[in-house]
């Protein structure tokens, strides 16, 4: 596996975990004060938009690293929880980082 693939995972986890936090801030001001709904608006969107890729880059992580049905589950879900992605990327970068094949092993010169 190369070192992109887990890379560009977690670049989309953090900003998917940012967003989230951001939309549920704008969600507490739009429910719980009557302010702010065309920010909320999007803000929704752009996270959308941005989950969207997430799951695509989650997706290919998790077939790349061979996961089962369950752990891929976990991991394409956890962008819906709130400080979960945060978490569950640490984990999961250090359970790839072994995998990462474009380590080319040093070449005896003779």
């Amino acid at each position: 596996m190369k070192k992109s693939v887990l890379t560009r995972y977690r670049v989309m986890a953090y900003i998917t975990a940012v967003m989230l936090l951001v939309l549920c801030t704008c969600m507490v001001f739009k429910y719980g004060f009557d302010t702010g709904e065309d920010v909320t608006f999007a803000v929704s969107q752009v996270h959308g938009f941005l989950y969207i890729i997430y799951l695509i880059f989650a997706f290919d992580l998790g077939s790349k690293a061979k996961w089962s049905f369950g752990k891929l589950l976990w991991l394409l879900l956890s962008g819906t929880i709130p400080f979960a992605a945060f978490f569950v990327e640490r984990k999961v970068t250090r359970e790839v980082e072994p995998l990462i094949g474009d380590r080319a092993p040093a070449v005896a010169k003779a």
